[in-house]
């Protein structure tokens, strides 16, 4: 791969803002041993290096991993979907902080998955993950507007292949045998994400239906995670509060849309602030 050639999973990632890899990066820490599994090209990777992590990465794309390895100790190319895939971690130990950054949506077995990831850690290890939220109105939105459409990022990621309400990320997380410690909502409303044309065409009332949903305006949900048996208190996602929508769609844009369609968004933006200014 060219150096120049930008992987559709590479951002930069603003550490201050309230995005999901920003929040995972912060929940992270410094100065850890890392398990990052599925590290796409190191987005964030390279934010837990400038940290002083120590970072294990585990992918599957080998044209992410050519980027990925500047970031890592160690790098094995494993498929998570794979039922034997820890295998190649044999001899690595265990980790302070494991990484699991929008990976679960992408596999078959994803509870398979996160069970097979209880002996890398250490005695008070814990795990972060990202989830998109399927429950953001702007999903809603689309499938009123009959277009479920799967899209190269975002909600409709074509390579997702589950789908996470907070209830369903709660029994994911427990059914494996973990509980969750801490959590927070990335807030995105519908007409900020990339399927805002969806929720143009909703009618007044339709919105404001949509609207009294609690949690319609979450976009991610990111999560520190424990074994069961580990001390501290679980708390549920649907008992949370929601923060009030502040990070700015700059923001947004840098961070989470791949650069290859950063114009087609800002275009859309474009036209939907002219649409409702008529």
């Amino acid at each position: 791969m060219s150096k120049k050639q930008r992987h559709n999973y590479e951002y930069v990632i603003d550490i201050e803002a309230q995005t999901a890899p920003a929040k995972v990066v912060r929940m992270v820490g410094s100065d850890k041993r890392v398990l990052e599994i599925g590290a796409g090209p190191g987005s964030i990777t390279s934010r837990l290096q400038e940290n002083g992590c120590r970072v294990t990465g585990v992918e599957v794309d080998a044209s992410a991993i050519e980027k990925l390895s500047a970031f890592c100790e160690k790098v094995f190319q494993c498929d998570l979907n794979s039922s034997d895939w820890t295998r190649h971690l044999a001899g690595c130990g265990t980790f302070d902080a494991l990484v699991a950054a929008d990976v679960f949506e992408h596999l078959y077995m994803p509870r398979n998955c996160l069970s097979a990831l209880r002996p890398f850690f250490k005695e008070h290890g814990y795990l972060v993950i990202s989830l998109p939220h399927v429950g953001n109105n702007a999903v809603i939105a689309s499938i009123i507007d009959g277009d479920f459409e799967y899209r190269d990022w975002g909600l409709l990621d074509r390579t997702h292949i589950r789908f996470f309400g907070l209830r369903n990320m709660q029994d994911l997380v427990e059914q494996a045998g973990y509980k969750i410690l801490e959590a927070e909502f990335v807030v995105t409303p519908p007409e900020h994400t990339e399927l805002a044309p969806h929720w143009q065409r909703l009618t007044a009332r339709q919105k404001d239906v949509l609207e009294a949903s609690t949690f319609g305006a979450v976009y991610q949900v990111v999560m520190k995670v424990v074994p069961a048996e580990f001390p501290g208190a679980g708390i549920r996602l649907k008992e949370m509060p929601v923060p009030a929508y502040s990070a700015s769609l700059k923001a947004s844009v840098n961070e989470l849309v791949p650069s290859n369609v950063r114009p087609w968004l800002r275009k859309q933006v474009k036209r939907l602030f002219k649409i409702r200014l008529r």
